[in-house]
């Protein structure tokens, strides 16, 4: 196992604060210590200790890292009709907006996220949940825009994340796109009792110059790693009065976009933490049990993502698999109707009657006529002990 300690001083110039970073990152009441901007190193190199994160790279990592490598070798070699690429991608968006935001307390249902993100009106749900949801993909877009350009990543940006997540939530008590000015608590929700206690107000400012510089220098590790330690950094920093994890988690997505492993942006890592939300805290809080190596939430998110990139990949190699298939069974003579049947039995593997009959509005006689056709041809096989089976269902011959 190889350990690690990075850490990257200040550079020997002094330069200019960012127009971005002039507009965002006040303070949280509104002024900006009367014009003196920490931000610059000139400002804070006296009072920082240098951000050297520590951790091991332990064999579970390194099998994670080699996963990812592959997923992306394959995304990126692979033929993939772009009517795919295109449908999967906007349905990796609804995941990630839908599981960020669950996190955090929304209690929207993932279809009712999928219609609210397509434009349609829920109006069983809390607007708050909805403003909360319809913001991410505001972010989410401005982060897409960002990665069009070479520029690199400022404390500005990262409020602006934080501005567009919660502007409008809460009656705006996050201070949207400010850095808090007050002591803040993680506590439970269930028992009030406190989880974790985040740096004084006044390290704020320091300690997010610190990471940003990190993030904006040459790296001698896996850039996927980068992209967890900001992740946690952030949410360590916890430098907004509400919404750090959500910009934590679209703070390290845009470090996995920016350094080539954005995967056709088919992935959604917030639905692995929601999946388990426990192991997920757990891994966070095991940051700080253990004096702040970062070795045990590295290798959780890297498992994490691998696991990820592999159903990503499985996906992918079926939509391969079944647009082979199709090609031939049409050469061979099959229609549009018993095609599309086929192609949905490519989908999801196996389907009954009527799970066929509810996706694709064909009525059950006609599919009894196709799906015998598909067995008969060899395109398809029945599974089951007879004719009046409950359980019988048909799977694709691949």
């Amino acid at each position: 196992m190889t350990f690690w300690a990075l850490a990257i001083g200040w550079p020997t110039d002094n330069p200019e604060p960012d127009d971005n970073d002039d507009e965002h990152c006040l303070d949280g009441d509104g002024d900006d210590d009367d014009g003196d901007d920490r931000r610059s190193p000139s400002n804070t190199r006296e009072a920082l200790v240098t951000f050297a994160p520590r951790f091991r790279i332990t064999n579970a990592t390194t099998a994670a890292l080699t996963r990812i490598e592959r997923a992306r070798g394959f995304l990126e070699a692979a033929r993939l009709s772009e009517d795919w690429v295109a449908e999967m991608r906007t349905r990796a968006l609804v995941r990630e907006a839908h599981h960020t935001t669950h996190i955090e307390g929304t209690q929207l249902t993932l279809e009712e996220s999928d219609r609210l993100l397509a434009g349609q009106t829920v109006p069983e749900a809390r607007p708050e949940d909805v403003q909360e949801l319809l913001n991410y993909r505001k972010a989410f877009d401005f982060v897409a825009e960002y990665l069009d350009s070479s520029d690199r990543i400022t404390e500005g940006l990262v409020c602006e994340i934080h501005e567009h997540l919660v502007q409008g939530v809460r009656g705006d008590e996050a201070g949207p796109g400010r850095y808090r000015t007050d002591q803040n608590y993680v506590v439970d929700r269930v028992t009030g009792s406190l989880i974790y206690k985040p740096p004084p107000a006044d390290e704020v400012r320091p300690m997010m110059a610190e990471l940003i510089t990190w993030l904006n220098a040459e790296q001698q590790i896996h850039l996927v790693l980068v992209a967890g330690i900001a992740q946690f950094q952030l949410l360590h920093i916890h430098p907004f009065g509400d919404g750090n994890g959500r910009t934590s988690r679209l703070l390290s997505t845009l470090c996995l976009y920016r350094a080539g492993y954005d995967f056709k942006r088919l992935f959604a890592i917030s639905e692995y933490y929601d999946r388990d939300r426990s192991a997920y805290y757990a891994a966070i809080q095991g940051v700080r049990d253990s004096g702040m190596d970062m070795t045990g939430w590295l290798e959780y998110f890297t498992v994490g993502l691998a696991a990820l990139m592999h159903e990503v990949r499985d996906r992918g190699e079926k939509v391969i698999r079944r647009d082979v298939i199709l090609a031939k069974a049409r050469q061979a003579g099959l229609r549009e109707r018993p095609a599309r049947l086929l192609s949905f039995l490519v989908d999801h593997g196996k389907a009954s009657v009527s799970e066929c009959e509810a996706a694709l509005d064909v009525n059950r006689r006609t599919l009894q006529r196709d799906l015998k056709r598909l067995v008969e041809e060899g395109y398809a096989r029945e599974v089951g002990s007879g004719a009046t089976d409950p359980t019988k269902y048909y799977e694709p011959v691949l």
